[in-house]
């Protein structure tokens, strides 16, 4: 094609793809709504989490903190609860300090400036191009994993969509695409249709709006893309917690450092089993060197499994009673003693929560026999 004949192509299909969304787009409350900070926190929820699954979260997050001002104006363990089970923690973390930032730096209103709003703690290439043009109409092309999918398979493009190094000639892809009378719209209508028609296994090629000016369609070959650089094997790592009693009936929680994995939550003192160590003894070893206490009366609870992106762990819990010691912390930054009815209060890992049900109620037995 000559220049003339390109450009009419990309705007014929940037026709049929708005098309399609106007009438097929899901009804999501994000989408009813022209709140910046709305639309913000909707972005921010969506990276790495499918939608089905951030619509309860979004409304109760939303309802909890309406504007961007209340957001700020909380602590960050108000808004680790709200989120808990979300994952990704550290979006939290950012968005609130994000938060702070937009109150006392710039009048509390979301920067319409691409570049401003991109240096808040948190916001990546893709949050900032989908937040500037959904809520302000700024010409950014968004890029995410299911629009990468669109694109590879548009453009039979070889490059691997998991390899970093992908990401610029995606990026240009992107850029050219781009509907600039509409580009919340086109960016929205991009992701719907990953999400709906190009997904990852059995795209339903048939009835994609666009399916004539898709490359991989045209030749068959939708099944090979997009490409993926060969993954490693996921690891999987044994642990060992313990639950510890002190006189009063109360347990020992530890609230993890606010960077990194976790960072922020409350959990159960606890490291990995040692090789030839038996989990109980990795318990007592663990408690001592990460709360410098010494436990009695170790009993085996029970056993969760749990799988975060990278890795896998397998996790023995023990029940413990408390012995000696004062507590010196080595790793977390904090720790207290709290009722068991009251471990419901704090943000706490999902692995946390396949064990608490049957320790609440191991305590409630052990309560009615008392």
């Amino acid at each position: 094609m000559d220049k003339k004949q390109l450009t009419e192509h990309y705007q014929d299909f940037r026709d049929a793809l708005l098309d399609w969304f106007k009438d097929y787009q899901r009804d999501m409350p994000w989408r009813n709504t022209d709140d910046p900070y709305r639309i913000w926190v909707s972005e921010v929820m969506l990276q790495q989490t499918q939608v089905k699954k951030v619509v309860d979260y979004y409304e109760k997050f939303i309802a909890r903190f309406p504007s961007v001002s209340d957001l700020a104006a909380v602590p960050l363990q108000d808004v680790l609860k709200v989120w808990e089970g979300l994952g990704y923690y550290a979006r939290a973390r950012n968005l609130h300090k994000a938060a702070q930032v937009t109150v006392n730096e710039l009048d509390g209103e979301v920067p319409r400036d691409y570049a401003t709003f991109r240096k808040l703690p948190g916001v990546g290439d893709y949050s900032a191009a989908a937040v500037q043009s959904i809520a302000f109409n700024a010409p950014y092309a968004a890029v995410d994993g299911n629009i990468k999918r669109v694109l590879a398979r548009l453009f039979l493009m070889d490059a691997p969509i998991n390899d970093a190094k992908s990401a610029k000639l995606f990026q240009q892809k992107a850029d050219t695409l781009l509907d600039r009378n509409a580009p919340g719209l086109f960016n929205q209508a991009m992701m719907e249709l990953g999400a709906m028609v190009c997904r990852p296994q059995s795209p339903t090629c048939l009835v994609c709006p666009v399916n004539l000016f898709c490359e991989a369609f045209q030749t068959g070959r939708q099944d090979e893309f997009p490409k993926r650089r060969a993954s490693k094997p996921t690891p999987e790592h044994q642990l060992a917690v313990g639950v510890i009693y002190n006189a009063a009936g109360e347990v020992l929680i530890t609230q993890r450092q606010l960077d990194g994995l976790l960072g922020g939550l409350w959990e159960f003192p606890g490291g990995q089993i040692g090789e030839d160590e038996t989990a109980e003894a990795a318990c007592v070893r663990n408690i001592a060197e990460v709360v410098n206490l010494s436990v009695t009366n170790v009993r085996y609870l029970t056993r969760v499994r749990h799988a975060f992106t990278h890795f896998k762990i397998v996790v023995d819990v023990f029940r413990c009673d408390y012995e000696a010691g004062e507590i010196v912390l080595n790793g977390p930054r904090d720790a207290k003693w709290v009722a068991v009815a009251a471990l419901r209060d704090y943000p706490l890992p999902r692995a946390t929560h396949k064990f608490l049900g049957e320790l609440i109620a191991v305590g409630s037995r052990q309560s009615a026999i008392s």
